[in-house]
């Protein structure tokens, strides 16, 4: 039995990871990006991206009352 190995690391907002030696992803919360073979290509992908942050869910108000 093997145990999974993950590589993880973030980059402009965005998660930058590999799971047992696989493919290089470029991923949000929700959204898987891009793969890649290197872990080199898929962090220059992540930098040349805009900044990224999670939105906020609409209706919800951020105001103390």
């Amino acid at each position: 039995m093997s145990i999974p190995v993950m590589n993880k690391m973030h980059m402009n907002g965005y998660d930058v990871l590999s799971v047992n030696n696989g493919p290089w992803r470029v991923c949000t919360q929700g959204d898987r990006l891009a793969s890649f073979g290197s872990r080199e290509e898929a962090l220059a992908y992540a930098a040349s991206l805009p900044g990224y942050k999670k939105r906020s869910v609409r209706g919800q108000s951020h105001t103390a009352t």
